[in-house]
């Protein structure tokens, strides 16, 4: 099961939301007042453990300010993001709600590799 988050906008073809089929089985709309505070914990371990960086900006490279793209647990506590699988924004997404995930499986990912995330602001 793939996740894609798009936001306002024009999606001709489905590689223009990284899509890597253009087959959709479901779909769900939420909604988030945009302004608001963002704020999300990352861990290099699971359960909240080891290493932590928190955040409240889009990061295009968690390598570069968390010394390893692996990211065993996080927990959200303001706003609504998407982590991606690789730098740059690309790759497999993953929706994030405030709350806690004890371990990558929870957001849905079967490997703790996180290249980048970034705010949902727009709607």
């Amino acid at each position: 099961m793939q996740t894609y988050v798009l936001t306002r906008g024009e999606y001709p073809e489905y590689q223009h939301w990284m899509g890597y089929n253009d087959s959709i089985r479901s779909c769900r709309t939420f909604s988030y007042t945009s302004g608001g505070p963002y704020r999300m914990r990352i861990y290099e371990r699971p359960n909240f453990q080891g290493q932590t960086m928190e955040f409240a900006e889009d990061c295009e490279s968690v390598q570069e300010h968390f010394r390893s793209r692996d990211v065993y647990s996080c927990n959200v506590l303001e706003g609504y993001w998407t982590l991606y699988e690789h730098p740059n924004y690309r790759g497999r997404q993953y929706f994030m709600k405030p709350g806690e995930y004890r371990k990558f499986s929870d957001w849905g990912a079967t490997c703790a590799t996180t290249g980048s995330f970034r705010r949902i602001t727009e709607f």
